[in-house]
């Protein structure tokens, strides 16, 4: 299709230990589609996470290129990999990341403050954006006032705030509950029926069930790669 969001062609990424060259990703490519709901797996080592990096613009590769929604990233300086990151990707970590002190609705509109957006238009889309995961009622809560099951859905609004092109989640019910798990995943059902790109890094089967593809890694090179 001509509709890809991510085009990833002979990606390699090497780190070097001491006097050692560790080939941690090994000529990958990858294309993924404006719309995808898409979990990326593999054992630890497998270089998953250097992925999940990669596509985040959280590093660049050793060599190879990676163009992301029509911009090719992989030679960008990292103020330009900042600014893509910000307008692009929205992320989902595992253990939140919010900032302790302040409340639901300035965590979710603190991207906005990054891109320059208005107070007004800030507060406005992070309304918007807390009721869309069901937050209405939490917006004045410190993230120590919220259940985990409440702050991953903080995250979640904080990552769909500036209309990414991407959502990128990592182990995003990690340091969850089962049932609250569950909850989070059908959130990003929803996200997915409105229209986003979502890739989600995760060890569990469970989890990957959600997504409509799953790339699977071994020893940095792509092993299956299968659609549902």
């Amino acid at each position: 299709m001509g509709n890809n969001i991510i085009k990833i062609r002979n990606i390699i990424r090497d780190f070097q230990l001491g006097q050692e060259t560790v080939h941690v990703l090994k000529d990958i490519d990858l294309d993924i589609d404006k719309g995808e709901y898409v979990a990326i797996m593999g054992p630890s080592g497998s270089g998953k996470s250097t992925l999940m990096n990669l596509i985040g613009c959280l590093d660049t590769p050793t060599a190879g290129s990676y163009v992301l929604n029509g911009k090719d990233v992989s030679q960008m300086s990292d103020d330009e990999l900042a600014d893509i990151r910000n307008k692009e990707i929205g992320f989902v970590f595992q253990t939140f990341n919010l900032l302790p002190r302040t409340t639901a609705l300035d965590n979710v509109a603190l991207p906005m403050v990054y891109a320059g957006a208005s107070k007004k238009d800030r507060t406005e889309r992070a309304v918007q954006v807390l009721a869309d995961v069901g937050l209405s009622d939490r917006m004045d809560h410190r993230p120590n006032q919220l259940s985990g099951g409440q702050r991953q859905r903080v995250a979640v609004g904080r990552a769909l705030v500036n209309k990414p092109s991407i959502i990128l989640a990592d182990e995003p019910t990690g340091n969850l509950d089962s049932k609250t798990g569950v909850e989070i995943m059908n959130l990003f059902e929803d996200i997915h029926k409105a229209g986003n790109t979502i890739i989600v890094v995760t060890h569990e089967e469970e989890i990957a069930s959600h997504a409509q593809r799953v790339i699977r890694l071994r020893d940095g090179m792509i092993e299956s790669d299968t659609r549902k």
